[in-house]
């Protein structure tokens, strides 16, 4: 076996997935981060596809962090954060029970429901925001299905778009929490088998391309009015709610 993959069709879904995570982690086009593992698994099986992208979000949660640090929402972290590390431990227990692709299509049913139920029922403005118990519902969904798939956006997103938070606090949001949930795959990873020298070695290949997205999206987002970021955060849920349903279907 190579020391790495040198398939080129593997590239060549690999590289825009890589692109499309790091538009994610800046939070332009977020609702697109959740498409990367499912286009990657076009060439590899998504546990491999899900390995090979653990490293490479390890450095784009760094860049994200280095530039949103200061402009997370505390008490929102104080809420999804214990429930989505829960997540990840549940994870790795129902890790080879429950297909990453059933887990994927429950995701995708989910979020094209919810975007439903926002098109024809949307949220006043004078509206509550959603209760808390709910929030450690989605972090705690959102944790499971980022450790399966690296699919943990829309859950999370489920719960923060009602708070119509600014664009830079909603990504600065996120970011703490996905740093934190990704950081704590890599032992149960480890343990699992999913990290060894081949995966490591084309996930260095990758690596120049990881900051490449996130840079463009950082740039962008501190520039975009909150309306458009939203219709775009909306637009990538639902390609990634209509990509992850085919996925399981077909």
């Amino acid at each position: 076996m190579p020391p790495l993959i040198t398939d080129p069709s593997f590239y060549a879904v690999a590289a825009p997935a890589v692109l499309l995570m790091g538009l994610a982690k800046s939070g332009f086009g977020a609702g697109f981060g959740a498409l990367a593992v499912p286009l990657m698994a076009l060439a590899v099986p998504v546990p491999q596809a899900a390995a090979i992208m653990l490293p490479l979000l390890a450095v784009m949660d760094a860049l994200g962090l280095a530039v949103f640090l200061r402009e997370f929402d505390r008490a929102l972290i104080r809420l999804l954060l214990p429930a989505g590390l829960l997540g990840t431990v549940l994870g790795t227990l129902l890790f080879g029970v429950l297909p990453a692709k059933i887990v994927a299509g429950l995701v995708g049913v989910i979020t094209l429901a919810f975007l439903a139920i926002r098109w024809f029922f949307p949220p006043r403005a004078d509206a509550p925001p959603p209760p808390r118990w709910l929030g450690f519902l989605l972090g705690l969904t959102s944790g499971f299905t980022s450790f399966v798939a690296h699919a943990g956006g829309p859950p999370a997103a489920f719960y923060l778009l009602p708070l119509r938070l600014s664009p830079v606090a909603f990504t600065a949001t996120t970011a703490v929490f996905f740093a934190a949930v990704n950081a704590s795959k890599w032992i149960p990873y480890a343990w699992l088998g999913l990290i060894d020298m081949r995966n490591l070695a084309t996930s260095l290949v990758l690596m120049p391309l990881a900051p490449v997205g996130v840079w463009l999206g950082v740039h962008v987002v501190r520039r975009i009015s909150q309306r458009v970021f939203y219709g775009l955060f909306s637009l990538g849920m639902l390609l990634t709610g209509v990509k992850l349903v085919w996925d399981a279907v077909v």
